[in-house]
């Protein structure tokens, strides 16, 4: 048997019954609805009293379902259940969520972040999720919404869209008082850093130095790095000579942390280049807007002058 919609108790008072039933405490219901004890107790009273039966027996310190209340809980709690997720769904699907943008350490922290407040002054309602990691992800499996990957420029994926190629370069620390790489005692008397992030010869110090007729030169000494992000702050605190992309370092070289080599001989050239991919063919316009700005900020990067 049912009865008519505009027969069913109210909704506070079901909802009331529901938070005493899941405690079976009238304090703890009260809590969990922001509600006094008092309210708790009067919105029972008064589903008791639309329904004419009694829900609850009272006890010293303890309340107890009678047979009829047992019978509403099962229906009324999974009722509420229901609207519970079916609300929190709706919530979450009108919320705004976060763009997360996948990228190597390196890129995030040397190019990105730096750049990032001015995204955000352009855009500050558009909440932005970083996950730096070198590892290649797949977005649509991950929940993520835009990646930027290093690859050859012939072998970029498909979709992708290219922002900016790499040029390479000798750079150290001013501490340091070497201006020029074009002695192969500078070599002798230096340590060099070495990233070993990347197994190409434009990274290998022995092909630079094969470049410039020095392949018997040793060093003082090598340190070597497995992230290129750390190779630089070391070459940054004066820790030696290292190999640097100048798209990421152009503001160290500016600001002089950094200063350029210049060698007898152009070192290995780079065919690697950064690219974009996105998840969705049809991205949200928060999404769409930091697409827009990083391939912006990449066309910048691109026409920047190369320090060699």
């Amino acid at each position: 048997m049912s009865i008519a919609l505009s027969r069913i108790p109210s909704i506070d008072f079901l909802r009331g019954f529901v938070a005493v039933g899941r405690r079976m405490s009238i304090t703890l219901a009260a809590q969990d609805l922001f509600l006094t004890q008092s309210a708790i107790s009067r919105q029972i009273r008064g589903l008791e009293s639309a329904l004419g039966v009694k829900l609850f027996e009272r006890a010293h310190r303890a309340i107890h379902f009678t047979p009829e209340g047992e019978r509403l809980f099962l229906v009324a709690d999974h009722a509420m259940q229901q609207l519970q997720d079916g609300i929190g769904a709706l919530q979450a699907s009108t919320a705004q969520q976060p763009v997360t943008v996948t990228a190597s350490i390196a890129f995030i922290g040397l190019w990105l972040l730096p750049r990032l407040p001015g995204f955000q002054q352009l855009h500050p309602k558009v909440e932005v999720r970083l996950s730096a990691n070198n590892n290649i992800v797949d977005l649509r499996q991950e929940g993520l919404d835009i990646a930027i990957r290093y690859c050859a420029g012939e072998a970029m994926p498909t979709g992708a869209r290219r922002l900016f190629g790499e040029t390479i370069f000798p750079v150290a620390h001013p501490s340091l008082g070497i201006t020029r790489l074009d002695d192969p005692e500078i070599i002798a008397r230096s340590v060099l850093l070495q990233f070993e992030g990347v197994a190409s010869p434009c990274w290998q110090w022995e092909a630079w130095l094969d470049m410039q007729g020095w392949s018997g030169v040793r060093p003082k000494g090598i340190v070597r790095f497995n992230l290129f992000d750390q190779m630089i702050h070391a070459a940054i605190a004066g820790q030696g000579i290292a190999l640097g992309r100048s798209q990421f370092i152009h503001p160290m070289l500016e600001d002089g942390r950094l200063l350029a080599l210049p060698t007898l001989q152009p070192g290995p050239s780079s065919n690697k280049v950064f690219c974009l991919l996105q998840r969705d063919r049809t991205p949200s316009k928060e999404t769409q807007a930091l697409i827009d700005w990083i391939v912006a900020e990449a066309r910048h990067t691109d026409a920047l002058p190369v320090t060699r």
